[in-house]
């Protein structure tokens, strides 16, 4: 790590996660996955992770709770600085205290006999406490609204329904960050809402950071503050939702950009301006009312 970097991480910071240069190669790979990636995300951020498919978003997640470098193996340069925790120093187990992944198919993280004992699971792995394990468990089923399936298999139940259990179980171990790779894609837009609802409120009621990987951005747009996009393995925008979705690389590359948005850009081209770039159709049509009573 250069001098720089480690008086930031020593020194007063908001940065949960952060990034300098970050490249890797999967083992047997010709080139890398992720290439020269710097990144801030502070504490508390709600982030939008998005890019055209095989951009390296689902790499460089697994850079976050250290399965990349210590089980994919491969080459890893630059840092990686998770909770003021260097990653290639720590172990997955002290990782996934603080990052908790949740996976695109939720089916791949639940294996037990009831919804209750897939939540408690990592805590037990964790050696917490029984009493305290109780506790912990109701709590995230509870914050999930998912109480009345504990007795439930995991496999008896809709998609929906255990995405909600795959973020309970990461939610038991209170982790600072959640990464969600694809947590809707499964799911009908019903479905991704009731998702994307339980993801804010672990954000603003509880302060957890959230990176979600996503490419519905009509539906996830409105929780984000911050959207970062990657194409080809390297980050190419980096910032505030509004300013990022109205760039014309974000077009250009193939971003799902919110509709509102879309349509910002058309009417904005014919000489009618909303003052601001919506991300929401809601905004919009607020937007547009007032546009036209000043027209």
């Amino acid at each position: 790590m250069d001098e720089k970097f480690a008086n930031e991480m020593a020194g007063e910071t908001l940065a949960v996660i952060e990034t300098r240069n970050l490249t890797y190669t999967y083992p047997g790979a010709t080139k890398p996955s992720i290439e020269d990636v710097s990144i801030t995300i502070e504490r508390g951020e709600f982030v939008i992770l998005t890019g055209p498919s095989g951009c390296g978003k689902t790499t460089l997640c697994r850079c976050f709770n250290g399965l990349i470098p210590h089980f994919y193996g491969g080459k890893l340069e630059g840092d990686v600085v998770v909770a003021d925790l260097k990653v290639v120093e720590h172990s997955i187990y002290e990782l996934a205290r603080h990052v908790g992944l949740v996976f695109q198919n939720p089916e791949n993280q639940l294996f037990a006999l009831s919804v209750e004992k897939d939540v408690a699971f990592g805590l037990e792995n964790l050696a917490v406490p029984r009493d305290e394990m109780r506790k912990r468990v109701d709590w995230a089923l509870q914050i999930t609204g998912i109480e009345e399936l504990s007795e439930r298999s995991p496999h008896e139940l809709s998609g929906g329904q255990q995405q909600r259990v795959a973020i309970a179980c990461v939610l038991a171990m209170q982790p600072d960050v959640m990464v969600l790779d694809e947590p809707t894609s499964f799911l009908d837009p019903a479905g991704a809402q009731k998702i994307f609802e339980v993801i804010n409120e672990l954000n603003k009621n509880l302060g957890i950071t959230i990176i979600l990987v996503e490419h519905r951005l009509d539906l996830a747009s409105k929780y984000a503050n911050h959207v970062i996009v990657m194409d080809e393995g390297k980050v190419v925008l980096d910032g505030e939702p509004r300013r990022v979705f109205d760039s014309e690389r974000a077009r250009l590359i193939g971003v799902g950009v919110p509709k509102a948005t879309r349509l910002y850009q058309i009417l904005r081209e014919s000489g009618v301006h909303l003052g601001k770039v919506p991300v929401t159709s809601e905004e919009a049509s607020i937007l547009l009312r007032e546009a036209l009573k000043h027209d």
